[in-house]
């Protein structure tokens, strides 16, 4: 598969005692790309270290360990490659994945749906994911201010509209395979084109190439860029709920994964509305000469729709 254009994204810095310059930064980077980076994020280098050092230890285990911890109907656990599949993509995806949703407290853990690596074999493991699903959200928290500032609104209009009330936020351990083989010659894809369906989603990445952005949807032919990877920098994209709640103001981009002929590993956080909170156009999005493009909707029955669409497609 062909390289895309390399693209330079706006870079955001979250440290910037500006807030409503950095706001403007990333509403064009919202209307331009749905796509940019942020620096200063404040989430440690070591923390990261870690989560992907517990990450390539977890991939490189045998399928059958792998498939002791495989997806159960919360979507938490493994996902084995080509278990995914979207309506343009032949085979299905070639990633494998671990998901890891919002992590209870100690006291509460008979109620947590998540699925854990024995504490033999990963004696971190879980002190380390708890540690990256807070720092992450926080650092979420903090760009959907700037969001909401660059949409002139208040800072803390999706804390007061209940985005959070509870959070909703997901760890997904990413492993691309630098040798891939799919049956019958077919073309191979790490992560076939899609959107992200929640609310934002940041992204670690462990430098190597491969993720490319489509910035025209309905374009054809599709014209794809290479987004490069800058140390110490997450790379930020925001997904269709948000692009619902601002009426196309911002957009969700087309973006895949295609494969380089080496091993890639990121983490994906995906932060999206509480489950029962009704996404609606935001009134500064909206007019008489620019009505609302979408009906209001659920958010947990909208990502529902999206993640059984993908697995029922890669099993029919």
């Amino acid at each position: 598969m062909a390289a895309g254009r390399r693209l330079d994204l706006p870079v955001v810095d979250l440290a910037s005692p500006d807030p409503r310059t950095a706001a403007k930064s990333i509403r064009q980077a919202c209307m331009e790309y749905g796509f940019f980076y942020v620096v200063n994020h404040g989430i440690e280098r070591a923390l990261l270290e870690q989560v992907f050092a517990n990450s390539r230890k977890f991939f490189k285990q045998t399928m059958g360990e792998k498939m002791a911890l495989r997806k159960n109907s919360s979507y938490r656990g493994y996902t084995w490659p080509y278990s995914e599949k979207v309506d343009d993509s032949p085979e299905g995806d070639s990633k494998e994945t671990f998901y890891i949703g919002p992590i209870m407290d100690d006291e509460k853990l008979e109620n947590d749906i998540n699925q854990w690596p024995s504490k033999e074999l990963f004696p971190s493991w879980k002190k380390t994911m708890q540690s990256y699903h807070a720092d992450a959200l926080a650092t979420g928290k903090r760009i959907l201010s700037l969001i909401a500032l660059s949409l002139d609104l208040d800072a803390e209009f999706f804390h007061k509209n209940g985005a959070f009330e509870p959070p909703s936020a997901f760890i997904r351990l990413l492993h691309y395979a630098g040798d891939v083989n799919c049956p019958d010659n077919k073309e191979i894809i790490g992560a076939a084109a899609h959107t992200d369906y929640g609310m934002l989603t940041l992204l670690a990445t462990d430098g190597t190439p491969g993720l490319q952005i489509c910035r025209e949807k309905d374009r054809h032919p599709q014209i794809w860029e290479d987004i490069h990877h800058i140390d110490g920098s997450l790379i930020v994209n925001i997904g269709d709920l948000l692009e619902r709640w601002t009426n196309c103001v911002f957009r969700s981009t087309l973006h895949r994964v295609v494969p380089v002929g080496k091993e890639r590993y990121s983490v994906a956080f995906f932060i999206d509305p509480s489950p029962n909170l009704v996404v609606k156009c935001m009134e500064s999005c909206c007019s008489e000469a620019y009505p609302s493009r979408f009906a209001p909707i659920k958010s947990g029955d909208y990502i529902e729709e999206k993640l059984s669409s993908v697995y029922k497609l890669a099993t029919s």
